[in-house]
C-alpha cells in the first residue's frame, strides 16, 4: 500500500471515535498492551511525561515539548486529533513522523491489526511509541485522548503527570459531575510520580488529593504557587507577566499561543518546568522564554486562536465545550471589532443546553458541518441554536459558511470559526490546498 492507501485502510479497517464516537471507545487496555507487547513494549523504552485534561492539554503539551527541544532534548510528542494531516499527532523535535515509517507500521503490523482487532486510537499509540522508541528519543510528551485511567496512552509510566483542568465534556463516557470526570483524569498518576495540576478547583481538589496520597505523588497545584499579574494581548505574541505566590519576584513571558486561556496553561507549563528541574532534567530560563515564543513554529500547533486573516479579521479555535467557549468569548470580548460573525459547528454528542447560552444573540451566525457521522446536521443545529435566540443560515460545509460571512463582513467585523476540532481542520485543509 502507498501512503493513501494506508492511511484509507486505518480510517476503514478501524473503529474511529472522530467518526463513530462512543461506539469507538475501549473502556480497558487489553488492546494497547497486546499491540505493544507483540512490538516488545516500546513504551518501556523512552521517558515519558503524560498529560490529561478537558481544555488546555494540546497547548500544553506542544509548550513543554517545544521546552524541552530548545533545551537540547530530543523530543518526541504525541498529540490527537489532527487536524490536517495525520503525521500531525506523532512528531519528534517538531517534525511529522515520514510517510514511508507510517506505512511500514502498518505492512508490518497489519497481521496483529487484524488479530487483536485495536480501533484507530489504539494503533496510532502503538505506532507512535514504536516510533519514539527506535529513534531513541530523550523524553515524549504524551496526551491522553479520552479520559485518563483508560485511555490507550496509559500504559506508560511517565516521569510527570500533567492535568491542565476539569470541565463538563464526553460525558457519556467519562461521568456527569466534575468529580467522577477528575477521578477518570487522575488516574495517570502513577506511584510515587509527581503530580502537576494546572487548575486549582475547590470542588474536586481532594479527588486529586486522595489519589496523590493512595500512590505516594507529590501533588502540587500550579494555580497555588504563581499567579498571573497581567497579560497584554497582540497579533503576534501576548505579553504575560507571572508572580511566584511567595515572592515579589515576577517574570514577564511572551507566547506565541494567543488567547486568555493561555494564561492558565502557563502556569501549569511552569509548574511541570519546575518539577523536571528538581528531576534534574537541565531548562535553562532563556530556553524556556525562547521556546514559550516559539511554540507554533518549533511543534506545529495550529488552531488555537488562530488569526487567518485580516480586514475582515478571521480566526479560528478549536474549543468545542461549555468551558472552552467561555474562553473563546472572553478573547473576542477583547478582540476590537465591529460586528461579529460567527460560523459554528458541533458534535453531534455535544451538550449544547450548557454551550449556547453562552453565545451572544446580537451575532450573525453561519451554521455548518462536517462529513462525519459524529457530526450535527448544519439544519438541526441551527434549529436548536434559534431555542436560544440564535439566528443565521446553515451550509453544507464550513467552506461554504465560511465564504458567505466573508462575502457579508465589512472591514472592521470580526469572524470566528470553531466549535468544534473538526471544524477547524476543515477550514485549514481548504485553506491549505488553495
Amino acid at each position: 500500500m502507498n501512503y493513501r492507501e494506508t492511511l484509507d485502510y486505518l480510517y476503514n479497517r478501524l473503529p474511529m471515535f472522530t467518526r463513530d464516537g462512543a461506539a469507538a471507545y475501549k473502556k480497558d487496555l487489553t488492546n494497547t498492551l497486546a499491540l505493544c507487547s507483540s512490538l516488545g513494549d516500546p513504551q518501556h523504552q523512552f521517558r515519558s511525561i503524560h498529560i490529561a485534561g478537558t481544555n488546555g492539554k494540546g497547548s500544553t503539551s506542544h509548550s513543554l515539548a517545544a521546552i524541552l527541544q530548545v533545551s537540547g532534548y530530543k523530543t518526541g510528542l504525541y498529540t490527537s486529533p489532527h487536524l490536517v494531516d495525520f503525521r500531525e499527532r506523532i512528531r519528534i523535535n517538531g517534525q511529522m513522523m515520514p510517510e514511508e515509517k507510517v506505512i511500514d507500521f502498518v505492512a508490518r503490523n497489519k497481521s496483529n491489526i487484524e488479530s487483536i482487532q485495536p480501533s484507530f486510537f489504539e494503533v496510532t499509540v502503538a505506532m507512535a511509541f514504536e516510533y519514539f522508541a527506535s529513534e531513541k528519543v530523550d523524553i515524549a510528551v504524551i496526551e491522553t485522548g479520552l479520559g485518563g485511567r483508560l485511555d490507550s496512552t496509559n500504559v506508560i509510566h511517565p516521569v510527570l503527570s500533567v492535568i491542565t483542568n476539569i470541565g463538563k465534556d464526553h460525558t457519556n463516557l467519562l461521568g456527569n459531575t466534575l468529580a467522577q470526570i477528575a477521578d477518570e483524569k487522575a488516574g495517570i498518576i502513577k506511584p510515587g510520580v509527581p503530580a502537576v495540576i494546572s487548575e486549582y478547583q475547590e470542588e474536586i481538589a481532594a479527588v486529586f488529593q486522595e489519589k496523590a496520597a493512595e500512590t505516594g505523588s507529590a501533588l502540587i497545584f500550579a494555580s497555588k504557587t504563581r499567579h498571573t499579574i497581567s497579560s497584554k494581548p497582540d497579533w503576534a505574541l501576548q505579553t504575560i507577566e507571572v508572580g511566584a505566590k511567595d515572592s515579589q519576584d515576577a517574570i514577564t513571558f511572551e507566547l506565541d499561543l494567543l488567547g486568555s486561556y493561555q494564561t492558565k496553561n502557563l502556569l501549569g507549563v511552569l509548574a511541570a518546568v519546575d518539577q523536571l528541574r528538581l528531576l534534574g532534567w537541565s531548562l535553562p530560563q532563556n530556553s524556556v522564554q525562547t521556546a514559550l515564543s516559539k511554540v507554533r513554529e518549533l511543534t506545529g500547533l495550529r488552531g488555537r486562536w488562530e488569526i487567518l486573516g485580516h480586514s475582515p479579521l478571521l480566526i479560528c479555535d478549536t474549543g468545542h465545550n461549555a468551558d472552552g467557549w467561555k474562553e473563546v468569548m472572553q478573547n473576542i470580548k477583547r478582540t476590537p471589532h465591529e460586528n461579529l460573525h460567527l460560523v459554528l459547528g458541533v458534535m453531534a454528542d455535544k451538550d449544547l443546553d450548557e454551550m449556547l447560552p453562552v453565545l451572544p444573540r446580537e451575532a450573525k451566525y453561519y451554521f455548518c458541518q462536517v462529513d462525519l457521522p459524529r457530526a450535527m446536521a448544519a439544519g438541526e443545529l441551527a434549529q436548536k441554536a434559534a431555542v436560544y435566540g440564535l439566528q443565521g443560515p446553515h451550509y453544507d460545509n464550513v467552506l461554504a459558511a465560511t465564504a458567505e460571512a466573508l462575502k457579508m463582513a465589512d472591514a472592521q467585523d470580526l469572524i470566528f470559526v470553531g466549535g468544534s476540532t473538526f471544524i477547524v481542520g476543515d477550514l485549514l485543509a481548504h485553506r491549505n490546498q488553495g
